[in-house]
């Protein structure tokens, strides 16, 4: 089963219900029109947030952002 999960929360949102829920991220980003990309460190966890946030979740292909450098990584 897959660790990813295309969602239309925003990216607080999803960190806020995945830690609510004990659930560690292993990675997220922004969707390219709106949304969230999120990949949880294990599939027993991404299964635990398909379940809770299954009204949010985005079914089929997304636009994804071409490269993206989370504002903790980025070189000033």
């Amino acid at each position: 089963m897959s660790r990813a999960i295309n969602l239309t929360l925003a990216e607080a949102e999803v960190i806020n219900r995945c830690a609510a829920a004990g659930v560690k991220i292993s990675a997220l980003e922004p969707l390219a029109a709106s949304g969230s990309h999120l990949v949880c460190l294990t599939s027993e966890g991404a299964e635990t947030m398909r379940g809770l946030l299954a009204k949010f979740i985005i079914e089929g292909r997304v636009k994804r952002l071409p490269f993206y450098v989370p504002p903790s990584r980025q070189v000033r």
